[in-house]
């Protein structure tokens, strides 16, 4: 029997299906608790294109699938379980470079990138915030 997916993998086989509210997926991303694995006493994450990205998993099934390709072998994989909104609040922003958040990456067709531009992570750390203070007037 297949489990039932969260709200937020609900929302995002929309946006990956092409509809969909983009705003109502970033608003899902930041209310749902994540399941984020724990490596060295830190938070699991991996840098590709200039990016750091803190990995989440919508469930344990999510998880597991991740584990099986980077997990410590026959053992449980540690995890802390943190709300969106505190990953892209303060956890992104404490990294000092480039971070976003990548959900369910171990799930083919289930995979969302949440990167470090305006209206995802706080203005401060996103990579675009000098384009958008240009192109409204403020720059």
């Amino acid at each position: 029997m297949e489990q039932p997916r969260t709200a937020l993998a609900e929302r995002i086989a929309e946006r990956r299906a092409g509809v969909g509210d983009p705003r109502a997926l970033v608003g899902e991303m930041r209310r749902s608790v994540l399941l984020v694995p724990v490596s060295d006493g830190g938070l699991w994450s991996a840098r590709s294109g200039g990016v750091r990205w803190v990995c989440g998993f919508t469930d344990e099934v999510a998880l597991a699938r991740f584990a099986v390709h980077h997990g410590p072998g026959d053992r449980p994989m540690n995890h802390a379980a943190l709300l969106g909104a505190r990953i892209i609040d303060e956890i992104v922003p404490s990294l000092g470079e480039p971070a976003g958040l990548a959900v369910d990456i171990a799930t083919d067709d289930g995979s969302m990138f949440f990167p470090p531009v305006t209206g995802i992570v706080p203005d401060g750390v996103a990579v675009d915030r000098d384009v958008q203070a240009e192109g409204d007037g403020r720059g």
